[in-house]
């Protein structure tokens, strides 16, 4: 379903997943070419990101993993400076010192990402405890995939948050439905007792949802509740998020096994190919979401082609830019070194 919006914010939740879906598409081509060092990218993911991240004021806060360029740009950070960031060029959001796994934008709410497994949930319940403390109006988002609820960081920090009733949402990302793991060379889904997830959060009382993570409507009503819940003070909220994991990221480097995602499969089923017919008509979020906005009214398929032209143009110009951009100077190496 679609959410109950304006039509300008339902394309503009369109654009930013295309923006996603063509940046990460670009950095698959573009580490072909350049050492960008081992990378993961966020294709499939996009109906959660965008409507969850959406629900966000300025001085909200988000703590990411490993996965995280989707969640960066939903909330608006420049897609030339990412790319130059994981080039290591002087542009970059980190000048250079970040890379793929650590890309960070303070003005965009991303103080830091913490590419350990578990290592973003205490950093995002300590964000919402000092929110707590200093009496601050804001929320702090807990971005993470299904593994990192094996680490005791998870428990320790939901414990924190379930007592001390912190403004904190912990978005779990499921992407290990139909997942393989190790058995077929990829790499390995979490492996727990508990099913559904939700219940290692029930366990400490705190509430929480279950969602299609490929229904942008759906992901979009589950985190304006959990929201309105942290902002009124009634503590933290666990939702997951479930989707199948996108072919291309099954391998341990992510490749274009799908190709570049073609818009008209939305509305032409004969154009799709046979290979991963399954996730072009069923597990794609972003197929999906265009496919209910035309349903809907909201769009048609002209415009949709046009909106992803400008999206490809910008992906390119940002990746220019990011090519033609110097390296840091040797003299910054130390700059903003803690010790």
């Amino acid at each position: 379903m679609i959410p109950d919006l304006r039509a300008d914010r339902l394309t503009d939740y369109l654009r930013r997943m295309l923006v996603i879906r063509r940046f990460e598409e670009g950095l698959i081509d573009l580490a072909g070419e350049y050492a960008v060092g081992h990378f993961h990218v966020y294709i499939g993911q996009e109906a959660t990101g965008v409507p969850a991240l959406a629900q966000l004021e300025p001085g909200d806060v988000g703590f990411t993993t490993h996965r995280n360029h989707g969640h960066l740009l939903a909330r608006g950070t420049d897609p030339a400076a990412m790319f130059a960031e994981i080039l290591g060029k002087e542009t970059g959001t980190n000048r250079g010192k970040g890379g793929t796994l650590h890309i960070a934008s303070v003005e965009n709410g991303f103080p830091t990402t913490s590419a350990a497994t578990g290592g973003c949930t205490p950093l995002a319940t300590g964000a919402a405890f000092a929110f707590s403390r200093l009496g601050r109006d804001r929320v702090s988002v807990c971005l993470f995939g299904d593994g990192a609820l094996e680490e005791g960081t998870f428990h320790e920090s939901i414990n924190i948050a379930a007592l001390e009733s912190l403004p904190v949402i912990y978005l779990c990302e499921n992407n290990s439905l139909e997942a393989l793991g190790q058995k077929a060379n990829e790499y390995p889904s979490s492996t727990m007792a508990a099913a559904p997830l939700t219940d290692l959060a029930a366990a400490f009382k705190v509430p929480t949802i279950t969602v299609d993570g490929t229904d942008t409507g759906a992901v979009h009503d589950a985190m304006a509740t959990a929201v309105g819940r942290a902002r009124a003070g009634g503590g933290p909220t666990f939702i997951e998020a479930l989707t199948v994991r996108w072919p291309g990221s099954r391998p341990i480097w992510p490749q274009l096994l799908t190709g570049p995602t073609d818009l008209s499969y939305a509305w032409d089923p004969s154009a799709i190919p046979a290979d991963y017919a399954v996730w072009h008509t069923e597990q794609d979020g972003l197929l999906r979401y265009v496919r209910e906005l035309l349903s809907a009214g909201v769009l048609t398929s002209s415009k949709a082609l046009a909106m992803d032209e400008q999206v490809k143009d910008q992906i390119e110009r940002g990746v220019r830019f990011a090519l033609d951009s110097p390296y840091p100077p040797v003299a910054s190496a130390l700059e903003s070194v803690y010790a």
